[in-house]
């Protein structure tokens, strides 16, 4: 493990969690990480492509697969600045992820640690090392900002409208 490696890939997997921000969208961003060269990339995208399953995770996770030509992940890391959730937590161990840094625990809905332990589950062949708490503060104030800016706008729409 090289933590200078690990900070930069989860520096990208931040802006990527920028975009989502700036496009409304709850600021999630994913990197995966393969022979240290990026094969996937994304934010969250539930609301502009209208799908539940636009994780940030499982559209990076697409790319990869895509990248490589093959359904697994092997020798491959994910970034991801918030921890993923059930789903995208199944589609990490079915693709064979070997390795998983996040950010940032999710106590509501985290699929690997919090709520659930998916991986655990997945049996022998979805075995995956798990670094959790890099670069939480970014995450945090990335998330912590996004609410609170769409708890203000919900308040102006109830005193425009009162």
């Amino acid at each position: 493990m090289d933590l200078d490696k690990d900070s930069y890939f989860m520096s990208l997997a931040i802006e990527e969690a920028k975009k989502a921000f700036e496009e409304d969208e709850v600021p999630v961003g994913a990197v995966v990480v393969c022979d240290d060269r990026v094969i996937g990339k994304a934010h969250n995208q539930m609301k502009m492509l209208r799908d539940p399953t636009a994780h940030a995770e499982m559209i990076a996770i697409s790319q990869a697969t895509a990248a490589l030509k093959d359904q697994f992940l092997r020798d491959c890391c994910l970034y991801v600045t918030l921890e993923p959730c059930i789903m995208c937590a199944g589609a990490i161990g079915l693709s064979r992820i070997e390795r998983l840094v996040f950010a940032l625990e999710e106590p509501e809905f985290g699929g690997i640690c919090s709520k659930d332990e998916v991986l655990s589950r997945l049996g022998r062949k979805a075995q995956v090392e798990v670094l959790k708490g890099l670069m939480r503060q970014a995450s945090a104030s990335l998330l912590r900002d996004f609410f609170k800016k769409r708890r203000i706008l919900k308040d102006m729409e109830r005193w425009l409208s009162g």
